[in-house]
C-alpha cells in the first residue's frame, strides 16, 4: 500500500474543482433558513389536484436526492482520483442530503402525519419513481470501473441532475411564477442552482472520461448512451402522466423533459437527442429570472440571503447618535421606532 497523501489546495489538481468547491460553499444553505410557513394560506387555497401534484412532485425528487445524497455522490467520490475532486463530489452528497431534508421540511409544514406517511408509501410503491431508482443504483453498482465504466456512472448521475429532476421542478416552478407558493419556490430555486452546478461539474468529469476511450469505446458509450436516455425518457413520460394528469400539464412538462435533456447533451459534449422546441413561458420566466440556466457563478438566488449579525459597539451607537443621544425624559422628543 503507498503512504497515504494529504490535499494540497494550493495546487489545483484541474482547472475547475476547486472553482466549484468554493462556488458551493459560498451557496450553501438549509431549508430552516426559508419561512415555508409563509405559504400555509396558499396551500390551504390551492385544489386537492394541485396540491397532490406539488407534494408528489416533491417526494420523487427527495427520493432522487437521497439516492445522490447516500449512494451517488459517494461512489463517484470513492471512484475518482484527486483529494480535491473527492472533496467536491463529497460536499455535492451533503447538498444532495440538505435538498433532501428541504422536502421532508415541506411535507412537515403543508401535511398531516398521516398525508406525509401515505407520501412514502407512494415512493415506494410508485412503479416509474421505482424503475428510474433501480436503473440507476444497477449502473453505479456495475463492478466495471474502466474509463467506460465510470464513464456511464457519471453519464447516469449527469442524467439525473441535469434532465430527470425537471419533471419533479416544473410544477414548482410553475407555481411560484403565478406568485403562489412562492417560499417553497425559492427553496426549489436553490435547489435548482445546486442542481445545474452538480451537472455541469459531474459532465466536465465525464468529459475527460470519454477522452480518454478508443474510438471503438467512444462509438459503444454514445450508443449506451442514446440507448439508456430513451428507457429513462421513455419511463419519464409515463412518470409525468401519474403527476400531471390531474392539472392538465403533461404536455408541457414532457418538453420541459426534452429541453433539459438536450441541455444534457450540451454538458456532455454528445448530440442533442431531440429538435429544440419552446417551453412554457412562465417557466421559462421563472429559470431567467432566478439565473438557473446559464449564469452558475452569480448570487445564491433571487430573494435568498444569509443575514449577517454583528456586535453592537459603542462606536455603532454613537455613529447613529452623532449629534448627540437623546433626552428620554422630555416626552416630547419622537422616538425611533425599528420594525426589523
Amino acid at each position: 500500500m503507498s503512504p497515504f497523501s494529504a490535499a494540497n489546495w494550493s495546487e489545483p489538481e484541474d482547472s475547475f474543482s476547486t472553482t466549484f468547491y468554493e462556488k458551493y460553499t459560498s451557496q450553501l444553505w438549509f431549508p430552516e433558513e426559508i419561512p415555508l410557513s409563509n405559504d400555509a394560506l396558499v396551500w390551504k387555497a390551492l385544489g386537492d389536484e394541485e396540491r397532490w401534484t406539488y407534494i408528489h412532485a416533491s417526494a420523487g425528487l427527495n427520493a432522487l436526492d437521497t439516492l445522490q445524497g447516500e449512494i451517488g455522490m459517494p461512489v463517484l467520490s470513492d471512484l475518482v482520483e484527486g483529494h480535491i475532486r473527492k472533496a467536491t463530489l463529497q460536499f455535492q452528497a451533503t447538498m444532495e442530503n440538505i435538498h433532501a431534508r428541504s422536502y421532508s421540511l415541506m411535507n412537515k409544514t403543508f401535511l398531516s402525519t398521516s398525508e406525509e406517511r401515505e407520501v412514502f408509501e407512494w415512493i415506494r410503491t410508485q412503479p416509474q419513481l421505482q424503475f428510474k431508482i433501480s436503473f440507476i443504483q444497477g449502473v453505479f453498482a456495475d463492478p466495471d470501473v474502466s474509463n467506460l465504466g465510470l464513464w456511464k456512472k457519471l453519464a447516469v448521475s449527469c442524467m439525473l441532475e441535469t434532465a430527470l429532476f425537471y419533471s419533479g421542478f416544473f410544477y414548482p416552478l410553475y407555481m411560484a411564477g403565478q406568485g403562489r407558493m412562492v417560499s417553497a419556490g425559492e427553496i426549489f430555486n436553490l435547489i435548482i442552482l445546486d442542481e445545474a452546478l452538480h451537472g455541469v461539474y459531474v459532465a466536465l468529469l465525464a468529459q475527460e472520461k470519454f477522452n480518454l476511450m478508443n474510438p471503438a469505446e467512444q462509438a459503444y458509450a454514445k450508443a449506451w448512451y442514446n440507448q439508456t436516455l430513451q428507457t429513462l425518457y421513455q419511463n419519464e413520460l409515463a412518470y409525468t402522466d401519474v403527476l400531471y394528469a390531474g392539472v392538465n400539464l403533461t404536455g408541457e412538462v414532457k418538453r420541459f423533459i426534452r429541453f433539459n435533456c438536450n441541455v444534457l447533451a450540451d454538458n456532455l459534449a454528445l448530440e442533442r437527442p431531440f429538435p429544440d422546441e419552446e417551453i412554457n413561458a412562465v417557466v421559462q420566466n421563472g429559470i431567467e429570472a432566478r439565473g438557473t440556466t446559464h449564469d452558475f457563478f452569480s448570487a445564491k438566488g433571487s430573494s435568498y440571503s444569509k443575514v449577517r449579525v454583528e456586535t453592537l459597539s459603542d462606536a455603532d451607537v454613537e455613529a447613529i447618535w452623532a449629534g448627540g443621544f437623546p433626552d428620554l425624559d422630555n416626552t416630547n422628543q419622537p422616538v425611533r421606532v425599528s420594525h426589523d
